[in-house]
This record gives C-alpha cells, structure tokens and sequence, in this order.
C-alpha cells in the first residue's frame, strides 16, 4: 500500500539556519543575529551570520531538491529581511528574494509552504518588549500581510509559527535561546496568549487578502505519550497524558499540547489549564478567542521523540532505559510516537494531519569514497514513515511528511555540530554533497511510500 493521491512529501528549513546574508540588501536584524555573539550562548561561539548562504544559493540547492525528488518545500520568511524594524516600512529587497525563491521552486515542480514566523523575532520589536507589548499581535498582522501580498498569487500552502512552544519556553522563560531572557510565569503566560492571537490574526489575513484559495495551519511540536500496551485503559491513559497541561512538568505547561491547540481548535484554554495558572492566567479580552480559534485547514506537528520531562541525570525519563537508542542530541529514538500522535491528535481536533518536521541529529562526514554514509539516517526515518503509513492504513488523515532538514544548518545553541541534512555542507567551501538518505527518500518519494 503507498499512500493517498497528492500526498505530500517534502523536506524543511527556517532562515537563520540556513540563509546567511543576516545584514545584505536591507536586512535589519533579529534577536539571533544579536544575541547569539554573546559569549557562552551557542557553541563554539558559533553564529548564523553565513550558515548555509542559501541567500546567495537557493538555486543550486532547489536544483538538488529537484534531484532529491520532493514535491514539497517548507521554509520560513526571515520577519527583519521584509521589515527592517519589525512593522513600517517593508524593505522590497527582502520581499523579492523570497519571490525569487518561490518562482524557482515553482520551476521546479515545488510546492512552496511557507512559515511566517520561525523564532527570528526582529530586534527592533524584542526592544520594545517583544510578546509582552500588547501591539505585537498586530505587528505581526501587518507583517503577514506584507508577505500574502507579495506571494499569495502562487503560495497556497501557509503555516503561521514554527514550535510556539520552544518560542516562548526557551527564548523567555529558561533563556536557552535567543533572546536569552528569563520572565516570571505570568509574563510568559502572557506572551504565549499574545503569539495565539498573532496566530489567529494572520489567518485571518491570509483568509482575506490571499490571491489563491489559502490552506492554512501552524507547525506545533506535538509528540505524545506512547501507551504501554494495546488495552484500551492504557490507550486512554496514554491519551489523558498526552493532552495534559503538566505532561512536561508544572513549570513546563508551555510545552503541553492543549496549552495551544485547545484555544485554536476548541476555543478556550482548558479547565487544568485556568486550576494550574490561576492568577497567572493571560488577561483575556473580549474576542480575542474568536480570534485565536479563527478555522485552520490542518494540523502541522514536528515530531521527534515521544513526550518526555526533564528528570535530570541520575533517572530516565519516561522514553528511555539502560542502552536506549538516542541520537546525537541525547533524543531517544521513538518511531511509534507518530502513530499514536496522529491518532490522538486527529481525534481531538479533526482536522487533517501533516508531519512538518520529522529527522535526526548525527555526526555525518563525507567518507573516503567521496560520499556520506548515514545509514543510522535511513533507519530512522524508515521507522517513523512506517509508523505513519500504519496511521493512514488506520483510516487517519494524512497529509504529507517532511523530514528535517533539507540540508545541514545551524542547529541553534548546538552551532553546528549536529547533523540534520538530507544534503551534507561543508561549511568551510560551502560545497553540497546528496547523502545516503537522500537517495533513499528519493525512492520513498518516487513509490509514494509503496516501497519502505
């Protein structure tokens, strides 16, 4: 069996890891292209001032997407290239790369998906208080709107935010990413209601304003708790779990699942969600849900291991054990959480399902014969497309996969180090070499997942 008609198959980036060019033609800069040179923040002192300069070569690499055979690409519009100070006046330079991008892919036989936000907030607007400003939704709307005019008349596919909940968790409360900042609970609580209704108000616009019959979602981290067995309390529990707002921990509640979709999809944060916050709660207006439950077509989830809190070092998590398989960022290695996120996710929210992200870090080099050999690279996304091919087999709605990354990139706080690429950069020459993997997704493709 392969997988529905039109099913998409794609692979994904965002623009600071990849683009470079972080100050050509106009750009203003964003809180990576400032605060990550301060000492300590990312490895080796590492930057995305160059990364992959997909800037200065997005032809070469649409033309190795081509030979990778993707008939889908998801990339994300870098907010200061469009508008230098984050809302005013839009840098036309900015806009015409990215139109540049989408015509070539195009060329191609590619679908362009575009994610508007992927964590490269400009700097401007971070100064004048970032998500706490209540102005930023608006902000954002203007943005969206400035891109829809520019793209929509050949974009249909449109995502709003990239993973909101790394967004706010790590770049505002625990300060592991860029802006480095650490808020008070009610203050990030804040934020996240500020990025939904950013959200709400861009689908909106993408609604009003786009030239092609818009398809619109979002890419949420969305794992879930994999049951222990097939009895149907274990099913259950597994389900309660996975939707809970402490499944990551009380402080982590901006990590949990229901925290963001539950407002977009049924219109209110949940019950355990106003018992934990309490007085910490978003002040909540009069239509801001309406807003943030504007109607989105799917469900996009970056998936890479199943839910598991932080224990600390002397205990396993509950994804782990003695000698389990991990990748190279320490992730266990999961497959069956695809199925059953698809499952529980679709039940609850029903609307189709699409793998945004989906991939593994390894320490890849171009061997002797000139060539990369990740066959650990092959295995895990064989596992994990199986898992989803059981999904679809089950009668739920997917949409596509995409694996991350397209290529090598700059993997935030981990610099360079690790390894996502389907294609291999040697960021010295800027030379690009097709890996093993990308050759056996090629088959993947061409067989529509026929042949795993």
């Amino acid at each position: 069996m392969s997988f529905k008609e039109n099913f998409l198959w794609g692979a994904a980036s965002s623009a600071y890891q990849i683009e470079g060019g972080y100050n050509e033609d106009g750009k203003g800069l964003n809180v990576w292209d400032v605060h990550c040179t301060q000492k300590g923040r990312v490895a080796h002192g590492e930057t995305g001032q160059v990364a992959c300069d997909h800037y200065h070569r997005y032809k070469e690499d649409v033309a190795l997407m081509k030979q990778i055979g993707i008939n889908s690409y998801r990339f994300s519009i870098n907010w200061a290239r469009i508008f230098p100070e984050g809302c005013g006046k839009v840098n036309e330079a900015g806009l015409a790369f990215y139109s540049d991008l989408v015509d070539e892919l195009l060329k191609a036989g590619i679908e362009p998906f575009v994610t508007l936000f992927h964590w490269d907030y400009p700097e401007a607007l971070n100064q004048k208080g970032a998500w706490l400003n209540e102005e930023s939704p608006i902000w954002f709307e203007e943005y969206a709107k400035a891109v829809v005019d520019a793209l929509s008349d050949r974009v249909q596919y449109w995502m709003t935010f990239n993973e909101p909940q790394i967004l706010v968790e790590l770049g505002y409360r625990t300060g592991v990413f860029a802006p480095f900042e650490k808020h008070t609970r009610k203050e990030v609580a804040q934020m996240a209601h500020n990025v939904l209704l950013a959200h709400g108000r861009a689908v909106n616009t993408i609604r009003k304003y786009a030239k092609k019959k818009p398809i619109i979602g979002f890419a949420f981290t969305a794992p879930s708790v994999i049951p222990k067995s097939t009895d149907e309390a274990e099913i259950e529990k597994a389900r309660k779990e996975t939707f809970s707002i402490s499944a990551f921990g009380e402080e982590q509640f901006l990590l949990s699942n229901s925290f963001w979709a539950d407002p977009i999809f049924l219109g209110d944060y949940s019950e355990e969600t106003y018992k934990l916050l309490q007085q910490d709660m978003p002040v909540i207006h009069d239509g801001d849900m309406s807003i943030i439950s504007a109607k989105v077509d799917f469900f996009g989830a970056n998936i890479y291991q199943s839910i598991a809190p932080e224990v600390g070092k002397e205990v396993y998590a509950k994804n782990c054990y003695i000698g389990c398989p991990r990748t190279m960022l320490g992730w266990a290695i999961t497959p069956e959480v695809i199925y059953w996120s698809a499952k529980f996710m679709t039940e609850r929210y029903h609307v189709p399902f699409l793998i945004s992200e989906n991939g593994m870090a390894g320490m890849d080099w171009i061997h002797l014969d000139g060539k990369v050999h990740d066959a650990h690279r092959i295995d895990y996304l064989h596992r994990h497309i199986k898992e989803l091919k059981r999904a679809a087999q089950d009668g739920i709605d997917i949409m596509g996969y995409m694996t991350w990354s397209i290529m090598d990139n700059f993997e935030w706080a981990s610099g360079y180090d690790m390894r996502f690429g389907l294609i291999y950069v040697d960021y010295t020459t800027q030379e690009r070499t097709l890996k093993d993997s990308a050759h056996w997704y090629k088959k993947v493709v061409e067989t529509n997942g026929a042949e795993l």
